[in-house]
């Protein structure tokens, strides 16, 4: 069947490890890379060993198992032919059938302790062990030495390990999150030079004319049906935020917020954002607003905070795989580069297996280049890459009018990560000589929305501005959005979406796309906005209600 996801786990059969033979003596390769091209090459300048005795916090992850039977589990439950056809897992379930075993779980909780490491947090089920320990028994227990550098194109220092760490467990560990902080999150948000006025078209109905989260409902839903009842969002965040703020964009913009925010640290980091500590919480609440605007009768909006500094994003996804209930839409509009890509996989193919979606900021630097550290995740083949674009309205909180590529809407392919491109993207018509995609490497963005320099933003306390943009506002717009389809699939004794990459392909390519999307064939992010699938927009963004009735008949 064309919908099928089998080459989507091609890589997945990496995960399995195999039957060891080892004893538990001899030190065991990790199955992800942990060391940074800069340190292995001498680019980066060494400035020393980090102190033995400075403590760290580093989270475990387990590999998944039975790889085979997952990939056959979810070419099924995203076949429409399939009796199997969306019925997706629960989180205990998926521990069962594909996490680790209890026996491993149990050996790693042992091996921390047996080297002088405290077991903090983690689960069976997020198939993580976080731990905290000197840097002394940290090098001793994974056989590296943590080192002190000057990073070669940021004005600040970084650690990382000195070579691939290794355990001494009769199995392969998946990663080690934690081991450096060479690549720091960051938002994907841009601010229009205050030199320059906001342009004549945009027909926002906040302060200055700019738009609100409401105008992006207006556009892309333009009903009242649907609001998200019953449903969760969840949101990535790297810092946590100040609850003020975002009472002052609704009171500044005369709406009311009715949705419990619930702030969940993943790694013990604060869940507060305040400007008096120096703290920017932009991003933060205008992920929150963004969603909040386009479903605004959503159950919960889940806030999962991890420490930037330490950049443990396992720990974040983990908590998301796990939440009770879970979140069916996911956000992120942040960006980071991990020593190795396939990092994070294990947890976006989770979500998948448990009718999750993720959503992905594309970026706001145009056209992926070689070498760009502001691509990940966005480029990852288990997420909806979100790009951007440039949106009319007809009125002031009124009807989508006309839209064109966004010129710094992130999309591509990056030949940098290299994921293999996945088998909805291989259908014939969606990659051709007009969009100048590629044939051999995943391409992005899949989907796209408003992303100008045209919105309003509170944040710090401080006054708010106008002039805003960025796919960050793109990004958690579509996972309100995604809100309203789950809302109405639930309503009609349906089960949820999960991800909607494998569905909305085929769906671009039949007689139902102008119904469900606007094609959006003006303008260029670097590559050229055309008929159908793009590098600039993807399939575009959404038709109204169309794309909710495409997707939940």
């Amino acid at each position: 069947m064309i919908r099928r996801m089998t080459v989507l786990l091609l890589a997945a059969a990496a995960m399995v490890p195999g039957v060891s033979v080892v004893s538990q003596a001899q030190p065991q390769q990790l199955m992800t890379r942990h060391t940074r091209e800069a340190v292995v090459n001498g680019q980066a300048q060494s400035l020393g060993r980090l102190p033995a005795s400075q403590t760290m916090r580093l989270t475990v992850v387990l590999a998944l198992r039975h790889a085979p039977e997952l990939d056959s589990f979810l070419d099924q439950i995203y076949d429409p032919s399939s009796p199997s056809y969306r019925q997706f897992v629960t989180v205990k379930e998926f521990t069962e059938r594909f996490g680790p075993s209890q026996e491993d779980y149990d050996a790693v909780i042992r091996f921390a302790g047996a080297n002088g490491l405290k077991v903090v947090g983690g689960s069976r089920d997020g198939m993580n062990v976080q731990l905290t320990g000197p840097v002394a028994a940290i090098e001793k227990a994974l056989h590296v030495t943590m080192g002190l550098y000057q990073h070669p194109t940021e004005n600040r220092t970084f650690f990382a390990p000195d070579r691939e760490p290794s355990a001494d467990l009769p199995f392969q560990l998946w990663h080690v999150s934690g081991l450096d902080n060479y690549s720091i999150p960051r938002p994907m948000l841009k601010h229009r030079d205050n030199s320059l006025v906001v342009k004549s078209n945009v027909k926002g109905s906040c302060p200055g004319s700019s738009y609100c989260g409401s105008d992006m409902r207006a556009a892309y839903y333009g009903g009242t049906s649907l609001t998200g009842t019953g449903q969760t969002v969840g949101l990535l965040e790297f810092f946590g935020y100040d609850a003020a703020d975002v009472k002052t964009y609704f009171k500044n913009i005369k709406q009311t917020n009715k949705v419990p925010i619930k702030g969940i640290s993943t790694d013990g980091y604060t869940l507060k954002c305040l400007s008096s500590k120096g703290c920017d919480d932009r991003e933060q609440v205008l992920d929150i607003v963004q969603a909040i605007s386009m479903a605004p009768g959503l159950k919960t909006l889940n806030f999962y905070v991890g420490n930037p500094s330490t950049v443990d994003d396992t720990a974040i996804l983990a908590a998301m795989s796990t939440h009770n209930p879970l979140d069916a839409q996911l956000s992120s509009s942040w960006t980071w580069s991990p020593a190795d890509p396939k990092t994070t996989d294990p947890f976006f193919i989770k979500f998948a297996a448990q009718g999750q979606n993720f959503f992905q900021a594309a970026g706001d630097s145009g056209a992926y280049k070689s070498g760009s550290s502001f691509v990940f995740p966005g480029d990852d083949v288990y997420v909806t890459s979100v790009g951007g674009t440039d949106l009319v309205t007809k009125s002031a909180g009124g009807a989508w009018s006309s839209e064109t590529a966004w010129a710094d809407g992130g999309g591509a392919y990056y030949t940098v990560d290299a994921f293999p491109i996945p088998a909805w993207q291989k259908l014939a018509g969606v990659i051709t000589s007009k969009n100048k995609g590629s044939k051999t490497i995943r391409n992005s963005p899949d989907v796209s929305a408003e992303a100008n320099l045209d919105f309003y933003s509170c944040a710090d306390q401080s006054p708010c501005q106008t002039g805003w943009g960025g796919t960050s506002f793109a990004a958690p717009m579509w996972a309100g959005y995604m809100a309203l389809v789950n809302q109405q699939a639930v309503k009609n004794g349906k089960p949820l979406l999960g991800f909607i990459n494998p569905l909305i392909y085929p769906l671009g390519l039949s007689k139902g796309y102008a119904a469900a999307f606007h094609d959006i064939t003006k303008g260029s992010n670097g590559f050229p906005a055309v008929k159908g699938y793009d590098l600039a927009t993807g399939w575009g963004s959404p038709n109204g209600a169309g794309l909710i009735n495409a997707l939940a008949p």
